[in-house]
């Protein structure tokens, strides 16, 4: 596709993801037996080569490593970009596309990779420094704002993709969480810059709530983030911002609709189950509310009432059960990068299952999450691959993705590593523009 289209009606980022089809990129694989990974398999999979680990501590610790090893293999080692997606099977891959998302999501895996040793520190800081020197002096940007896509080894915008709001936050929650972890002076000053470079009131152009980006063709999109979704932390990194902050009132200007399923009630705008997760990735809500709710009970709610919502389906898709659930957007056998989920039904559900979901969730509702995910490994192998989880299957007629997607991945070890330490959290949450940003809302 040549040119980026014209909404008819409001796209959501992960929806925009489908315009761009699949993007990736080459760089050398490391040698995966390291991790206790195979490169052969058959033609749907790559199968560990040892049994899944008795513990559920240790199950997860193989996922995040796992996942950790497409952050690291999937990305240019001379501009440190992630690429948007992969072969799931670690395969040599031309594709070109990178997503700042998928950056962002892969400097906070670095953070845990250094933690846990994954790699040798020196090569991991190495490589951080690569990424923010890169984001700092050559990635293009609008005002502190990136592009949503870019090709991953020149950082050129990609099929007139729009700088976008939420996709820059997400980097720059990665940054800070960067800049928090590694004592590298280097590595401190570049992310402060980069950070404090954004022009927040720009996005808001005119308005009290964000734009979802611009384009230098047409200018500001004409939809906003006026409607509670993933955009906690978009406000709270411009409220908190030292340089160029928006007035606190922000905090209140989107809206906050409830929805009700089965009994639960919850505020939600209607949209796929990682709404109520990317903000929580790195932003510490628990045992916290503001004016309005307390965000972290309400996306235990909304896992808990998307698990129901996917029992609902049983009669229909018989795959659904207790220890086998969770769509939230992803790929799909048929329709290609799709919106779908629940409550309220939305998208062409057709009994896939995206693994994510359930892994986004880990912090919320950790013994139904962690039996999906383990059952998964069990019962259907060919949905583990090199990568960890395929990003999304279907049981029902045997079709398992043929790709890896960086801000699935992303969601999942991030949440993985704050269920079982808090480490992102308490990593990210040192930055006292956070502190600060949440203070100023009001939190309590």
């Amino acid at each position: 596709m040549d040119d980026w289209p014209v909404p008819k009606k409001e796209l959501t980022r992960r929806q925009a993801l489908s315009i761009l089809g699949k993007g990736a990129l080459a760089y050398p694989v490391l040698n995966m037996a390291l991790l206790g990974l195979s490169c052969g398999g058959t033609k749907s999979g790559v199968s560990s080569t040892q049994p899944p680990p008795q513990s559920d501590d240790q199950f997860l610790d193989q996922m995040e490593q796992a996942a950790f090893l497409f952050f690291w293999e999937r990305a240019s080692a001379a501009t440190g970009q992630v690429m948007d997606r992969a072969y799931a099977t670690g395969t040599t891959d031309t594709r070109t596309v990178s997503s700042i998302a998928a950056t962002g999501f892969g400097l906070t895996a670095l953070c845990i990779a250094a933690k846990r040793g994954y790699l040798p520190g020196s090569q991991i800081q190495a490589r951080v420094l690569t990424t923010l020197k890169f984001l700092w002096s050559q990635l293009p940007n609008e005002n502190g704002f990136f592009y949503h896509f870019v090709d991953m080894n020149t950082g050129q915008r990609l099929k007139q993709s729009e700088v976008s709001s939420i996709d820059t936050s997400i980097l720059l929650c990665g940054v800070l969480t960067c800049r928090q972890f590694f004592k590298n002076s280097q590595i401190q000053s570049l992310a402060t810059q980069i950070y404090e470079r954004v022009n927040w009131p720009w996005m808001l152009d005119g308005g009290t709530t964000f734009s979802k980006g611009w384009t230098p063709e047409s200018g500001f999109i004409p939809y906003r983030y006026d409607t509670y979704c993933e955009l906690m932390m978009l406000y709270l990194l411009a409220i908190g911002s030292p340089t160029f902050p928006v007035p606190a009132s922000s905090w209140d200007a989107f809206a906050r609709p409830t929805i009700s399923f089965d009994g639960y009630n919850f505020i939600s705008g209607n949209d796929p189950l990682f709404t109520h997760q990317f903000s929580h990735a790195w932003f510490d809500f628990r045992n916290k509310r503001d004016a309005y709710a307390d965000y972290f009970n309400n996306s235990i709610t909304a896992t808990e009432a998307h698990k129901e919502f996917c029992l609902s389906l049983a009669g229909e898709f018989v795959d659904y059960d207790d220890n086998l659930w969770g769509i939230t957007s992803s790929d799909s056998q048929n329709h290609g990068y799709v919106a779908w989920g629940g409550p309220p039904p939305m998208g062409p559900i057709d009994g896939s299952i995206v693994p994510c979901a359930a892994a986004g969730s880990l912090p919320f509702v950790s013994g139904n999450c962690i039996a999906v995910l383990r059952n998964i490994r069990n019962a259907y192998p060919d949905a583990w691959q090199a990568y960890s989880f395929v990003d999304a299957f279907n049981p029902l007629t045997g079709w398992y993705d043929s790709d890896a997607l960086g801000i699935d991945l992303g969601i999942a070890t991030l949440m993985a590593e704050n269920y079982r330490t808090s480490f992102v959290w308490n990593t990210f949450m040192s930055n006292p523009e956070a502190q600060a940003a949440m203070a100023a809302v009001g939190f309590k």
